[in-house]
């Protein structure tokens, strides 16, 4: 890894240029964004959502889980942000790689209530006729 560290920014907006060893946080939009710490200077973007990532911020650090993995990128780092610091992790393969991308999607089908385009869809059973509610059978008797 080029950049060991990465200094955190508050900011309102991203900039157009990012600065090498600068993690850039835009709470409003709810996302991070730096330039990759391997020095490749590609930019890497990641959305604070209960299905991508969780940003920690201490009072003076900030982390990043889970880590980040710039598969389809030609450098293909790998790392953690932890308290600031950069934490080179594994290479993954490429099985390893097409393990995690379904597992985001199967965990983002199960919160946001859809399903996986690979997995078949499943008719529910049709509903039985609904009996009137009291109320509509008061309002009835009273010709209502």
């Amino acid at each position: 890894m080029r950049h060991i560290e990465l200094e955190h920014r508050f900011v309102e907006l991203i900039p157009e240029s990012l600065e090498p060893g600068v993690l850039y946080i835009a709470m409003d939009y709810g996302i991070a964004t730096h330039a990759c710490a391997c020095g490749c200077s590609e930019e890497i973007v990641t959305p604070f959502t209960p299905t991508d990532w969780a940003m920690t911020y201490d009072g003076e650090t900030v982390s990043l889980w889970p880590s980040i993995g710039s598969w389809t990128l030609p450098c293909r780092s790998h790392y953690i942000v932890r308290r600031g610091k950069v934490i080179e992790a594994e290479p993954w393969s490429e099985d390893q790689v097409e393990n995690a991308r379904r597992r985001e999607k199967e965990t983002k089908a199960q919160f946001y209530g859809t399903r996986p385009a690979d997995r078949p869809v499943v008719s529910p059973a049709p509903l039985a006729p609904r009996s009137p509610s009291r109320w509509t059978r008061v309002k009835s008797w009273f010709g209502l």
